[in-house]
């Protein structure tokens, strides 16, 4: 589904694609099995001009936005990130008919399946 994140048609649950932790089930919101980190987002945009002499500093307001980093909990990759409003929950960025994709797997035919995530490209194992 994403570069870290899969769903697994078995046990219909999302899944990290890294250390392969279930995460959610895959009828709902994958986020909510995520740790998620508030991220107050003046350490990722820092003022360009003065705060102490300007009230607008070219840096996100955190009563205006907030950024938030969702992670695996089991081996800490970030899989998401988002900017939203504070107080706001987060986005269902992703809603997916299992029953359909089971259907389209089903028909696709054993040959056809994923092999596995990152570490799979080029040989390479996934580091943080």
């Amino acid at each position: 589904m994403t570069e870290y994140l899969r769903i697994n048609l078995e046990t219909e649950k999302w899944e990290c694609r890294v250390c392969d932790h279930e995460i959610a089930p895959a009828e709902g919101n994958y986020k909510e099995g995520l740790l998620v980190h508030n991220r107050d987002p003046r350490e990722i945009h820092p003022p360009v001009i003065d705060p102490d002499k300007y009230k607008f500093t070219f840096s996100p307001d955190p009563e205006w936005v907030r950024i938030l980093e969702f992670c695996c909990p089991s081996c800490g990759t970030q899989v998401e990130t988002e900017y939203a409003i504070p107080g706001h929950p987060p986005l269902w960025d992703m809603q997916v008919d299992v029953a359909a994709l089971k259907a389209q797997w089903a028909a696709r035919g054993p040959a056809m399946l994923p092999d596995a995530g990152p570490s799979v490209v080029a040989g390479r194992a996934h580091t943080h």
